[in-house]
Protein backbone atom coordinates (compact mmCIF):
# COMPACT_ATOMS: atom_id res chain seq x y z
CA UNK A 1 0.00 0.00 0.00
CA UNK A 2 1.31 3.48 -0.98
CA UNK A 3 2.98 5.18 1.62
CA UNK A 4 3.07 2.19 4.52
CA UNK A 5 6.15 0.05 5.26
CA UNK A 6 6.43 -2.38 7.53
CA UNK A 7 4.53 -5.62 9.17
CA UNK A 8 0.73 -3.92 9.42
CA UNK A 9 0.06 -6.40 12.18
CA UNK A 10 0.37 -6.07 16.19
CA UNK A 11 3.28 -8.61 17.44
CA UNK A 12 0.89 -9.61 20.01
CA UNK A 13 -2.05 -10.37 17.99
CA UNK A 14 -4.46 -12.36 19.68
CA UNK A 15 -6.25 -15.40 18.30
CA UNK A 16 -9.21 -14.89 20.33
CA UNK A 17 -10.27 -11.39 18.35
CA UNK A 18 -10.20 -9.98 15.31
CA UNK A 19 -7.40 -7.66 14.21
CA UNK A 20 -9.57 -5.06 13.91
CA UNK A 21 -10.38 -5.57 18.14
CA UNK A 22 -6.86 -6.10 18.37
CA UNK A 23 -6.00 -2.25 16.97
CA UNK A 24 -8.77 -0.98 19.19
CA UNK A 25 -7.40 -2.55 22.06
CA UNK A 26 -3.91 -1.00 21.35
CA UNK A 27 -5.20 2.65 20.77
CA UNK A 28 -7.15 2.15 23.82
CA UNK A 29 -3.81 1.81 26.16
CA UNK A 30 -3.32 5.63 25.21
CA UNK A 31 -6.08 6.90 27.04
CA UNK A 32 -4.24 7.64 30.33
CA UNK A 33 -6.63 9.39 32.43
CA UNK A 34 -10.53 10.10 32.45
CA UNK A 35 -10.64 13.69 32.20
CA UNK A 36 -9.15 15.75 29.69
CA UNK A 37 -8.82 18.51 32.66
CA UNK A 38 -6.41 16.38 33.83
CA UNK A 39 -2.58 17.59 33.11
CA UNK A 40 -0.41 14.83 34.72
CA UNK A 41 0.46 13.36 32.09
CA UNK A 42 4.19 13.84 30.77
CA UNK A 43 2.59 13.68 27.01
CA UNK A 44 0.47 16.91 27.66
CA UNK A 45 3.35 19.07 26.52
CA UNK A 46 2.70 20.52 22.73
CA UNK A 47 5.87 21.09 21.77
CA UNK A 48 6.43 17.32 22.27
CA UNK A 49 3.74 16.94 18.83
CA UNK A 50 6.97 18.19 16.63
CA UNK A 51 8.97 15.33 17.97
CA UNK A 52 6.17 12.93 17.25
CA UNK A 53 6.11 13.94 13.76
CA UNK A 54 9.90 13.92 13.35
CA UNK A 55 9.74 10.09 14.22
CA UNK A 56 6.92 9.03 11.36
CA UNK A 57 8.68 11.39 8.95
CA UNK A 58 5.28 13.03 8.62
CA UNK A 59 7.18 16.85 9.17
CA UNK A 60 7.74 17.92 5.29
CA UNK A 61 4.29 16.46 4.48
CA UNK A 62 2.44 18.12 7.12
CA UNK A 63 4.00 21.66 5.87
CA UNK A 64 2.93 20.78 2.01
CA UNK A 65 -0.67 20.00 3.20
CA UNK A 66 -3.77 22.66 1.74
CA UNK A 67 -4.86 22.73 5.33
CA UNK A 68 -8.55 24.10 6.36
CA UNK A 69 -8.11 24.52 9.92
CA UNK A 70 -11.55 25.02 12.31
CA UNK A 71 -12.25 25.92 15.78
CA UNK A 72 -15.23 27.07 17.65
CA UNK A 73 -17.79 25.53 20.42
CA UNK A 74 -20.74 24.53 18.07
CA UNK A 75 -21.12 24.12 14.50
CA UNK A 76 -17.52 23.42 13.76
CA UNK A 77 -17.95 19.53 12.79
CA UNK A 78 -21.09 20.89 10.61
CA UNK A 79 -18.83 23.55 8.88
CA UNK A 80 -16.23 21.10 8.25
CA UNK A 81 -18.72 18.97 6.61
CA UNK A 82 -20.20 21.65 4.57
CA UNK A 83 -16.41 22.85 3.44
CA UNK A 84 -15.58 19.31 2.38
CA UNK A 85 -18.35 18.56 0.54
CA UNK A 86 -18.90 21.23 -1.45
CA UNK A 87 -14.56 21.16 -2.09
CA UNK A 88 -15.42 17.40 -3.29
CA UNK A 89 -18.02 18.60 -5.76
CA UNK A 90 -15.35 20.59 -7.23
CA UNK A 91 -13.83 17.54 -7.89
CA UNK A 92 -11.01 17.73 -5.21
CA UNK A 93 -9.70 14.90 -3.50
CA UNK A 94 -10.68 15.56 -0.07
CA UNK A 95 -9.29 14.28 3.48
CA UNK A 96 -11.59 15.51 6.75
CA UNK A 97 -11.04 14.80 10.42
CA UNK A 98 -13.32 15.25 12.84
CA UNK A 99 -14.25 14.27 16.19
CA UNK A 100 -15.59 12.35 18.47
CA UNK A 101 -16.73 9.58 16.65
CA UNK A 102 -20.38 7.89 17.15
CA UNK A 103 -20.14 4.27 16.24
CA UNK A 104 -17.03 3.27 14.73
CA UNK A 105 -13.68 4.72 15.30
CA UNK A 106 -12.73 5.28 11.39
CA UNK A 107 -15.49 7.59 11.03
CA UNK A 108 -12.80 10.37 12.41
CA UNK A 109 -11.06 9.83 8.82
CA UNK A 110 -13.20 11.03 5.75
CA UNK A 111 -11.57 10.17 2.15
CA UNK A 112 -13.72 11.88 -0.56
CA UNK A 113 -16.95 12.34 2.10
CA UNK A 114 -16.98 8.79 3.05
CA UNK A 115 -19.40 8.42 5.89
CA UNK A 116 -18.81 4.49 8.18
CA UNK A 117 -22.52 3.34 7.06
CA UNK A 118 -22.88 -0.24 8.50
CA UNK A 119 -24.84 -2.98 8.14
CA UNK A 120 -23.97 -5.66 11.24
CA UNK A 121 -23.96 -9.25 11.07
CA UNK A 122 -23.04 -11.76 14.18
CA UNK A 123 -20.15 -14.60 13.88
CA UNK A 124 -20.17 -16.88 16.70
CA UNK A 125 -18.14 -14.53 18.93
CA UNK A 126 -18.22 -10.89 17.42
CA UNK A 127 -20.49 -8.22 15.73
CA UNK A 128 -18.64 -7.56 12.79
CA UNK A 129 -19.83 -4.56 9.99
CA UNK A 130 -20.11 -4.42 6.33
CA UNK A 131 -19.39 -0.66 4.31
CA UNK A 132 -22.60 0.37 2.34
CA UNK A 133 -20.94 3.37 0.22
CA UNK A 134 -22.21 5.05 -2.69
CA UNK A 135 -19.72 4.13 -5.90
CA UNK A 136 -18.00 7.62 -5.73
CA UNK A 137 -16.98 7.27 -1.95
CA UNK A 138 -14.10 5.95 -0.65
CA UNK A 139 -13.85 3.94 2.76
CA UNK A 140 -11.14 3.82 5.37
CA UNK A 141 -11.61 -0.22 5.40
CA UNK A 142 -10.53 -1.67 7.57
CA UNK A 143 -7.83 -3.58 6.18
CA UNK A 144 -6.05 0.46 5.14
CA UNK A 145 -7.13 1.06 8.37
CA UNK A 146 -5.07 -1.36 10.19
CA UNK A 147 -2.01 -1.10 7.87
CA UNK A 148 -1.96 3.00 8.42
CA UNK A 149 -2.59 2.76 12.60
CA UNK A 150 -0.07 -0.19 13.09
CA UNK A 151 2.70 1.52 10.82
CA UNK A 152 2.35 4.53 13.16
CA UNK A 153 1.74 1.95 16.29
CA UNK A 154 4.39 0.46 16.05
CA UNK A 155 6.86 3.30 14.69
CA UNK A 156 6.18 5.48 17.63
CA UNK A 157 6.67 2.19 20.04
CA UNK A 158 9.95 1.70 18.89
CA UNK A 159 10.98 5.45 19.00
CA UNK A 160 9.22 6.99 22.12
CA UNK A 161 10.72 6.80 25.66
CA UNK A 162 10.38 8.23 28.82
CA UNK A 163 10.92 11.65 28.42
CA UNK A 164 9.07 11.29 25.20
CA UNK A 165 6.29 8.34 26.05
CA UNK A 166 3.82 7.22 23.69
CA UNK A 167 1.44 9.82 22.45
CA UNK A 168 -1.94 10.59 24.21
CA UNK A 169 -4.70 9.06 22.51
CA UNK A 170 -6.52 12.11 20.56
CA UNK A 171 -2.99 13.28 19.99
CA UNK A 172 -2.33 9.64 18.50
CA UNK A 173 -5.33 10.06 16.31
CA UNK A 174 -4.70 13.27 14.73
CA UNK A 175 -1.17 11.86 14.11
CA UNK A 176 -3.16 9.51 12.11
CA UNK A 177 -4.94 11.28 10.11
CA UNK A 178 -1.89 12.90 8.72
CA UNK A 179 -0.10 9.97 7.80
CA UNK A 180 -3.57 9.08 6.23
CA UNK A 181 -4.11 11.84 4.52
CA UNK A 182 -0.23 12.60 3.25
CA UNK A 183 0.17 8.92 2.18
CA UNK A 184 -3.31 9.23 0.16
CA UNK A 185 -1.75 12.43 -1.47
CA UNK A 186 -5.28 14.39 -0.72
CA UNK A 187 -5.66 17.96 -2.09
CA UNK A 188 -7.35 19.81 0.62
CA UNK A 189 -7.23 18.20 4.65
CA UNK A 190 -10.00 19.76 6.70
CA UNK A 191 -9.10 19.38 10.05
CA UNK A 192 -11.65 19.84 13.12
CA UNK A 193 -9.78 21.50 16.49
CA UNK A 194 -10.74 18.50 19.01
CA UNK A 195 -10.96 20.80 22.61
CA UNK A 196 -9.76 24.75 22.29
CA UNK A 197 -7.11 25.47 20.15
CA UNK A 198 -3.89 26.52 20.83
CA UNK A 199 -2.62 23.21 22.47
CA UNK A 200 -5.02 20.98 20.11
CA UNK A 201 -3.05 18.19 18.35
CA UNK A 202 -4.11 19.61 14.81
CA UNK A 203 -2.15 23.06 15.75
CA UNK A 204 0.93 21.42 14.51
CA UNK A 205 0.12 22.85 11.25
CA UNK A 206 1.90 25.99 11.13
CA UNK A 207 0.91 26.94 7.65
CA UNK A 208 -2.78 26.25 6.91
CA UNK A 209 -4.32 27.91 3.65
CA UNK A 210 -7.20 29.58 5.47
CA UNK A 211 -8.89 28.83 9.15
CA UNK A 212 -12.33 29.53 10.75
CA UNK A 213 -14.00 30.37 14.31
CA UNK A 214 -17.67 28.67 14.23
CA UNK A 215 -19.82 30.05 16.74
CA UNK A 216 -18.67 30.35 20.26
CA UNK A 217 -20.09 29.19 24.12
CA UNK A 218 -19.59 28.39 26.92
CA UNK A 219 -18.21 24.77 27.12
CA UNK A 220 -15.01 23.12 28.74
CA UNK A 221 -14.60 25.65 30.74
CA UNK A 222 -12.45 23.83 33.55
CA UNK A 223 -9.84 23.32 30.77
CA UNK A 224 -10.19 27.01 28.71
CA UNK A 225 -11.25 29.57 30.77
CA UNK A 226 -14.65 30.41 32.59
CA UNK A 227 -15.13 34.31 30.42
CA UNK A 228 -16.40 34.21 26.75
CA UNK A 229 -13.22 36.01 25.93
CA UNK A 230 -10.70 33.52 27.65
CA UNK A 231 -12.68 30.89 25.07
CA UNK A 232 -12.20 32.86 22.24
CA UNK A 233 -8.25 33.39 23.48
CA UNK A 234 -7.89 29.73 23.08
CA UNK A 235 -9.72 29.39 19.79
CA UNK A 236 -7.83 31.94 18.20
CA UNK A 237 -4.75 30.46 19.06
CA UNK A 238 -5.28 28.31 15.58
CA UNK A 239 -4.79 32.11 14.00
CA UNK A 240 -1.19 31.97 12.01
CA UNK A 241 1.16 34.75 10.65
CA UNK A 242 -0.69 36.27 7.92
CA UNK A 243 -3.19 33.55 6.64
CA UNK A 244 -6.60 34.84 6.27
CA UNK A 245 -9.10 33.98 8.82
CA UNK A 246 -13.12 33.89 8.70
CA UNK A 247 -15.64 33.80 12.23
CA UNK A 248 -18.93 33.21 12.22
CA UNK A 249 -20.91 36.36 14.44
CA UNK A 250 -19.78 36.12 17.72
CA UNK A 251 -20.79 38.36 20.71
CA UNK A 252 -18.94 41.83 21.69
CA UNK A 253 -16.55 40.02 24.02
CA UNK A 254 -15.57 36.88 22.21
CA UNK A 255 -14.91 39.68 19.02
CA UNK A 256 -12.82 41.57 20.42
CA UNK A 257 -10.70 38.82 21.54
CA UNK A 258 -10.69 37.40 18.20
CA UNK A 259 -10.30 40.93 16.78
CA UNK A 260 -7.11 41.49 19.04
CA UNK A 261 -5.55 38.51 18.02
CA UNK A 262 -5.95 38.67 14.29
CA UNK A 263 -4.04 42.21 14.82
CA UNK A 264 -1.35 41.28 16.43
CA UNK A 265 -0.67 38.08 13.70
CA UNK A 266 -1.22 40.34 10.96
CA UNK A 267 -4.26 38.01 10.44
CA UNK A 268 -7.55 39.27 7.89
CA UNK A 269 -9.97 38.12 9.69
CA UNK A 270 -13.65 38.96 8.65
CA UNK A 271 -17.04 37.99 9.81
CA UNK A 272 -18.64 35.29 7.53
CA UNK A 273 -22.26 36.00 6.41
CA UNK A 274 -24.92 33.64 6.97
CA UNK A 275 -26.30 31.73 3.99
CA UNK A 276 -29.01 33.23 2.47
CA UNK A 277 -31.65 30.47 2.20
CA UNK A 278 -32.44 31.82 -1.32
CA UNK A 279 -29.53 31.16 -3.24
CA UNK A 280 -30.19 27.61 -2.84
CA UNK A 281 -32.36 27.75 -5.58
CA UNK A 282 -35.07 25.58 -3.84
CA UNK A 283 -33.21 23.66 -2.38
CA UNK A 284 -32.91 22.46 1.52
CA UNK A 285 -29.65 22.49 3.61
CA UNK A 286 -28.34 19.23 3.71
CA UNK A 287 -28.00 19.66 7.81
CA UNK A 288 -31.13 20.49 9.57
CA UNK A 289 -31.28 23.38 11.65
CA UNK A 290 -31.14 27.29 11.98
CA UNK A 291 -28.11 27.39 12.89
CA UNK A 292 -27.06 25.93 9.80
CA UNK A 293 -27.03 28.62 7.86
CA UNK A 294 -24.23 30.31 10.21
CA UNK A 295 -22.23 27.41 9.34
CA UNK A 296 -22.94 27.28 6.01
CA UNK A 297 -21.77 30.74 5.49
CA UNK A 298 -18.66 30.32 6.99
CA UNK A 299 -18.01 27.17 4.76
CA UNK A 300 -18.42 29.32 2.28
CA UNK A 301 -15.75 31.72 2.77
CA UNK A 302 -13.50 29.64 3.69
CA UNK A 303 -14.07 27.18 0.33
CA UNK A 304 -13.91 30.85 -1.60
CA UNK A 305 -10.73 31.28 0.00
CA UNK A 306 -9.00 28.03 -0.37
CA UNK A 307 -9.72 27.85 -4.11
CA UNK A 308 -8.54 31.47 -4.73
CA UNK A 309 -5.47 31.00 -2.33
CA UNK A 310 -4.87 27.72 -4.23
CA UNK A 311 -4.99 29.40 -7.88
CA UNK A 312 -8.29 27.33 -8.83
CA UNK A 313 -10.55 30.50 -8.65
CA UNK A 314 -8.21 32.95 -11.02
CA UNK A 315 -9.29 35.62 -9.44
CA UNK A 316 -13.45 34.92 -9.89
CA UNK A 317 -15.35 37.14 -7.44
CA UNK A 318 -17.86 34.85 -5.54
CA UNK A 319 -21.04 36.43 -5.65
CA UNK A 320 -22.75 35.70 -1.92
CA UNK A 321 -25.30 38.46 -2.91
CA UNK A 322 -27.42 37.51 -5.81
CA UNK A 323 -25.78 33.55 -6.80
CA UNK A 324 -23.39 30.46 -6.18
CA UNK A 325 -21.55 28.57 -7.95
CA UNK A 326 -23.18 24.86 -9.03
CA UNK A 327 -20.80 22.90 -7.13
CA UNK A 328 -21.20 25.03 -3.86
CA UNK A 329 -25.21 24.52 -3.99
CA UNK A 330 -24.62 20.81 -4.41
CA UNK A 331 -22.15 20.46 -1.67
CA UNK A 332 -24.39 22.26 0.63
CA UNK A 333 -27.56 20.57 0.02
CA UNK A 334 -26.18 17.05 -0.24
CA UNK A 335 -23.60 17.43 2.90
CA UNK A 336 -24.80 14.48 5.93
CA UNK A 337 -23.13 14.50 9.67
CA UNK A 338 -24.86 11.60 11.74
CA UNK A 339 -26.19 12.77 15.27
CA UNK A 340 -26.68 16.20 14.24
CA UNK A 341 -30.73 17.12 14.15
CA UNK A 342 -30.94 13.44 12.65
CA UNK A 343 -34.61 11.31 12.87
CA UNK A 344 -34.15 7.58 12.70
CA UNK A 345 -37.97 5.59 13.07
CA UNK A 346 -36.74 2.33 15.10
CA UNK A 347 -35.93 -0.35 12.72
CA UNK A 348 -36.94 -2.97 16.08
CA UNK A 349 -40.40 -1.80 15.23
CA UNK A 350 -42.16 -3.99 12.66
CA UNK A 351 -43.23 -2.89 9.15
CA UNK A 352 -47.05 -2.65 10.04
CA UNK A 353 -46.24 -0.43 13.40
CA UNK A 354 -43.37 1.84 11.44
CA UNK A 355 -42.73 5.43 12.76
CA UNK A 356 -44.26 4.06 16.30
CA UNK A 357 -40.68 4.99 17.82
CA UNK A 358 -38.74 7.22 16.20
CA UNK A 359 -35.35 9.14 17.96
CA UNK A 360 -34.56 12.76 17.02
CA UNK A 361 -30.56 12.75 17.56
CA UNK A 362 -28.70 15.52 18.52
CA UNK A 363 -25.35 15.75 20.11
CA UNK A 364 -25.95 19.49 21.58
CA UNK A 365 -24.46 19.73 24.88
CA UNK A 366 -23.61 23.78 25.62
CA UNK A 367 -26.30 25.88 26.99
CA UNK A 368 -26.78 27.78 23.19
CA UNK A 369 -26.28 24.37 21.29
CA UNK A 370 -29.42 23.05 23.46
CA UNK A 371 -32.00 25.92 22.55
CA UNK A 372 -30.99 25.25 19.47
CA UNK A 373 -31.77 21.21 19.13
CA UNK A 374 -35.23 22.53 21.21
CA UNK A 375 -35.71 24.53 18.38
CA UNK A 376 -34.86 22.17 15.92
CA UNK A 377 -36.75 19.39 18.05
CA UNK A 378 -40.22 21.70 18.39
CA UNK A 379 -40.55 22.50 14.97
CA UNK A 380 -39.71 18.97 13.66
CA UNK A 381 -42.59 17.54 15.89
CA UNK A 382 -45.19 20.23 14.15
CA UNK A 383 -44.15 19.42 10.81
CA UNK A 384 -44.50 15.46 12.00
CA UNK A 385 -48.37 16.73 13.16
CA UNK A 386 -48.69 18.75 10.60
CA UNK A 387 -47.78 15.49 7.64
CA UNK A 388 -50.16 13.29 9.68
CA UNK A 389 -53.17 15.91 9.67
CA UNK A 390 -52.97 15.23 5.85
CA UNK A 391 -52.88 12.21 5.76
CA UNK A 392 -56.12 12.28 7.54
CA UNK A 393 -57.53 14.55 4.93
CA UNK A 394 -55.88 12.21 1.64
CA UNK A 395 -57.77 9.42 3.81
CA UNK A 396 -60.78 10.65 3.64
CA UNK A 397 -60.79 11.26 -0.07
CA UNK A 398 -62.08 8.64 -1.43
CA UNK A 399 -61.07 9.35 -5.43
CA UNK A 400 -57.59 8.86 -4.90
CA UNK A 401 -55.66 5.05 -5.54
CA UNK A 402 -54.14 3.53 -2.50
CA UNK A 403 -51.47 1.72 -1.82
CA UNK A 404 -51.59 -0.80 0.10
CA UNK A 405 -49.39 -1.12 3.16
CA UNK A 406 -48.51 2.66 3.10
CA UNK A 407 -52.39 3.92 2.59
CA UNK A 408 -52.82 1.25 5.90
CA UNK A 409 -49.54 2.87 7.45
CA UNK A 410 -51.23 6.31 6.49
CA UNK A 411 -54.61 6.00 8.00
CA UNK A 412 -53.34 4.35 11.86
CA UNK A 413 -50.32 7.53 11.54
CA UNK A 414 -53.23 9.87 11.53
CA UNK A 415 -55.43 8.69 14.19
CA UNK A 416 -52.62 8.29 17.01
CA UNK A 417 -51.52 10.84 19.56
CA UNK A 418 -47.91 11.78 19.61
CA UNK A 419 -45.80 11.73 22.98
CA UNK A 420 -42.63 13.92 23.78
CA UNK A 421 -39.74 11.85 25.97
CA UNK A 422 -36.46 13.26 26.60
CA UNK A 423 -33.26 10.78 26.38
CA UNK A 424 -30.47 12.79 28.31
CA UNK A 425 -27.06 12.43 29.39
CA UNK A 426 -24.40 14.66 29.81
CA UNK A 427 -20.36 14.79 31.11
CA UNK A 428 -20.33 15.53 34.60
CA UNK A 429 -17.85 18.47 34.37
CA UNK A 430 -21.13 20.15 32.38
CA UNK A 431 -24.11 21.77 34.27
CA UNK A 432 -27.39 20.52 33.97
CA UNK A 433 -28.60 23.31 35.50
CA UNK A 434 -27.50 25.56 32.71
CA UNK A 435 -28.46 22.93 30.08
CA UNK A 436 -31.37 21.67 31.32
CA UNK A 437 -33.40 24.74 31.92
CA UNK A 438 -32.53 26.12 28.06
CA UNK A 439 -33.79 22.76 26.38
CA UNK A 440 -37.17 22.80 28.26
CA UNK A 441 -38.06 26.65 27.94
CA UNK A 442 -37.28 26.66 24.12
CA UNK A 443 -40.03 23.25 24.09
CA UNK A 444 -42.03 24.98 26.02
CA UNK A 445 -42.02 27.83 23.93
CA UNK A 446 -43.17 25.76 21.29
CA UNK A 447 -46.28 24.11 22.51
CA UNK A 448 -43.50 20.91 23.28
CA UNK A 449 -43.69 19.77 26.58
CA UNK A 450 -41.81 15.67 27.77
CA UNK A 451 -44.15 13.24 29.43
CA UNK A 452 -40.90 11.34 30.63
CA UNK A 453 -37.27 12.40 31.09
CA UNK A 454 -34.78 9.16 31.24
CA UNK A 455 -31.48 9.84 32.31
CA UNK A 456 -29.07 6.29 31.58
CA UNK A 457 -24.87 6.12 31.72
CA UNK A 458 -23.52 6.19 28.69
CA UNK A 459 -21.91 2.60 27.06
CA UNK A 460 -18.86 4.39 25.86
CA UNK A 461 -16.10 5.02 27.87
CA UNK A 462 -12.68 6.53 28.37
CA UNK A 463 -11.04 3.96 28.84
CA UNK A 464 -11.88 1.92 26.12
CA UNK A 465 -12.50 2.45 22.69
CA UNK A 466 -15.50 0.34 21.65
CA UNK A 467 -16.18 -1.72 18.62
CA UNK A 468 -19.73 -2.96 17.24
CA UNK A 469 -19.99 -5.35 19.90
CA UNK A 470 -21.88 -3.71 23.29
CA UNK A 471 -20.58 -4.44 26.20
CA UNK A 472 -22.35 -6.31 28.76
CA UNK A 473 -24.35 -3.77 31.33
CA UNK A 474 -22.27 -3.57 34.54
CA UNK A 475 -24.11 -4.50 37.78
CA UNK A 476 -22.38 -1.80 39.60
CA UNK A 477 -22.74 0.65 37.22
CA UNK A 478 -22.30 4.51 39.77
CA UNK A 479 -25.77 6.08 38.67
CA UNK A 480 -25.23 8.96 41.37
CA UNK A 481 -24.48 11.46 38.38
CA UNK A 482 -27.67 10.63 36.75
CA UNK A 483 -29.53 11.21 39.71
CA UNK A 484 -28.41 14.09 40.25
CA UNK A 485 -29.56 15.16 36.51
CA UNK A 486 -32.87 13.61 37.81
CA UNK A 487 -33.41 15.76 40.42
CA UNK A 488 -32.85 18.20 38.24
CA UNK A 489 -35.45 17.66 36.19
CA UNK A 490 -37.52 17.22 38.77
CA UNK A 491 -37.21 20.66 40.12
CA UNK A 492 -37.47 22.45 36.97
CA UNK A 493 -40.99 20.21 36.40
CA UNK A 494 -42.52 20.78 39.55
CA UNK A 495 -41.64 24.90 39.16
CA UNK A 496 -42.73 24.72 35.39
CA UNK A 497 -46.40 23.01 36.11
CA UNK A 498 -48.35 23.74 33.06
CA UNK A 499 -47.17 21.05 31.31
CA UNK A 500 -48.84 18.89 29.36
CA UNK A 501 -50.64 16.57 31.38
CA UNK A 502 -53.21 15.44 29.51
CA UNK A 503 -51.91 11.95 28.59
CA UNK A 504 -51.38 11.55 32.61
CA UNK A 505 -48.78 9.02 32.09
CA UNK A 506 -50.50 6.80 29.96
CA UNK A 507 -47.40 5.10 28.35
CA UNK A 508 -45.96 4.50 31.48
CA UNK A 509 -48.80 2.48 33.15
CA UNK A 510 -48.69 -0.55 31.15
CA UNK A 511 -44.41 -1.02 32.07
CA UNK A 512 -45.03 -0.04 35.44
CA UNK A 513 -43.89 -3.96 37.21
CA UNK A 514 -41.14 -3.70 34.64
CA UNK A 515 -40.37 -0.26 35.55
CA UNK A 516 -40.49 -0.56 39.43
CA UNK A 517 -37.80 -3.38 38.59
CA UNK A 518 -35.01 -1.41 36.59
CA UNK A 519 -35.21 1.66 37.28
CA UNK A 520 -36.02 4.71 39.53
CA UNK A 521 -39.01 6.41 39.09
CA UNK A 522 -40.31 9.75 39.89
CA UNK A 523 -43.13 11.78 38.82
CA UNK A 524 -41.77 13.09 35.34
CA UNK A 525 -38.12 10.44 35.05
CA UNK A 526 -36.53 8.13 34.84
CA UNK A 527 -33.16 6.84 36.06
CA UNK A 528 -32.17 2.99 34.72
CA UNK A 529 -28.93 1.55 35.21
CA UNK A 530 -27.85 0.95 31.20
CA UNK A 531 -29.04 2.49 27.85
CA UNK A 532 -30.20 -1.00 26.41
CA UNK A 533 -32.68 -1.45 29.56
CA UNK A 534 -34.06 2.30 28.44
CA UNK A 535 -34.33 1.77 25.40
CA UNK A 536 -36.00 -2.00 26.02
CA UNK A 537 -38.86 0.24 27.76
CA UNK A 538 -39.58 2.28 25.09
CA UNK A 539 -40.13 -0.54 22.91
CA UNK A 540 -42.01 -1.86 25.12
CA UNK A 541 -44.56 0.29 25.91
CA UNK A 542 -44.82 1.29 22.38
CA UNK A 543 -45.79 -2.49 21.69
CA UNK A 544 -48.05 -1.82 24.43
CA UNK A 545 -49.23 1.19 24.07
CA UNK A 546 -50.38 1.28 19.42
CA UNK A 547 -52.55 4.36 19.60
CA UNK A 548 -49.16 6.58 20.30
CA UNK A 549 -46.33 7.62 18.43
CA UNK A 550 -43.64 8.33 20.43
CA UNK A 551 -40.96 10.74 19.56
CA UNK A 552 -37.74 10.19 21.54
CA UNK A 553 -35.22 13.65 21.65
CA UNK A 554 -31.65 12.29 22.67
CA UNK A 555 -29.53 15.11 23.44
CA UNK A 556 -26.50 16.23 25.71
CA UNK A 557 -24.00 14.15 24.42
CA UNK A 558 -22.77 12.98 21.07
CA UNK A 559 -21.23 9.74 23.26
CA UNK A 560 -24.79 9.68 24.25
CA UNK A 561 -26.27 9.76 20.46
CA UNK A 562 -23.50 7.52 19.27
CA UNK A 563 -24.42 4.50 21.53
CA UNK A 564 -28.32 4.89 20.28
CA UNK A 565 -27.44 4.95 17.19
CA UNK A 566 -25.80 1.92 17.52
CA UNK A 567 -28.70 0.23 19.16
CA UNK A 568 -31.03 1.57 17.11
CA UNK A 569 -29.12 0.45 13.72
CA UNK A 570 -28.54 -3.24 15.19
Amino acid sequence: MSGVEGDNESPELKSSVSPYEDALDALSSLITKKTRADRSNKGDGFDVLFDYLKMLELDVAISQMKVIHVAGTKGKGSTCTFTESILRNYGFHTGLFTSPHLIDVRERFRLDGSELQTEPYKTASLVFSVSTLGSNRVDICEEKFLAYFWWCYNRLKEKTNEDIPMPTYFRFLALLAFKIFSAEQVDVAILEVGLGGKFDATNVVQAPIVCGISSLGYDHMEILGYTLGEIAGEKAGIFKHGVPAFTAPQLDEAMFVLEKKASQLDVPLQVATPLDINLLNGLQLGLDGEHQFLNAGLAIALCHTWLKRTGHLEGTYLDQISSLPDQFIKGLTTASLQGRAQIIPDRYINMENLGDLVFYLDGAHSPESMEMCGRWFSLAIKKDIQQQNSWKDQSQDNSGPSNGLISKYHNEASRRSSTQILLFNCMSVRDPQLLLPRLMNTCANHGIHFQKALFVPNISVYNKVGSHALPTTDPQVDLSWQLTLQRVWEDLIHGHKGGDDKNNDSICEEGKEYTEKNARSCESSLVFPSLPLAIKWLRDNVQQNRSVRVQVLVTGSLHLVGDVLRLVKM
